[in-house]
């Protein structure tokens, strides 16, 4: 197999994984960062999304193999301490119900604040719905999404 070495979370780390490997897996599997999570494996739900460059990407139809070069964070490298405005505006919201999709959600949320610290209503509800909530938590999401730009404002 061969070895890729990759940007995850501001270190370079090397796997050895052929090169089809979704990075869902790299990161699960070989380098035991498991808040990314598993939804359905089609890059349809959004609860393995991760940051490629910044931008939010479903790592769960992104294979190994594309992402050299690119930095990647995971929920576990946006803030150590849980204390990234979107991460403070979850708690405050009180977001979570069962949590399974919230590491995708919190990952879409901070990449399009990121890009747009200051966005309506409407784009809100755009960036954020390709992410599927099975508790249907969308209204206190939405409103953490708000509370997370009046945060960065």
């Amino acid at each position: 197999m061969p070895a890729y070495t990759v940007k995850i979370n501001g270190k370079e780390q090397t796997v050895n994984v052929s090169e089809d490997t979704p990075l869902l897996w790299v990161l699960r599997d070989q380098l035991n960062l498991v808040g990314t999570k598993f939804g359905c494996g089609i890059g349809q739900c959004g609860a393995c999304t991760v940051h490629i460059n910044g931008n939010a990407v479903r790592s769960c139809s992104t294979p190994i193999s594309v992402i050299a070069e690119k930095e990647v964070t995971t929920i576990e490298g946006l803030s150590t301490e849980g204390l990234h405005p979107v991460q403070e505006a979850w708690k405050e919201v009180d977001v979570p119900q069962c949590g399974y999709c919230q590491a995708g959600q919190i990952m879409t949320a901070s990449a399009f604040l990121a890009k747009n610290s200051s966005p309506s209503s409407e784009e809100i509800k755009s960036a954020m719905h390709g992410n599927i909530c099975r508790c249907a938590a969308y209204n206190r999401i939405h409103k953490a999404v708000e509370v997370a730009a009046n945060k960065l404002a």
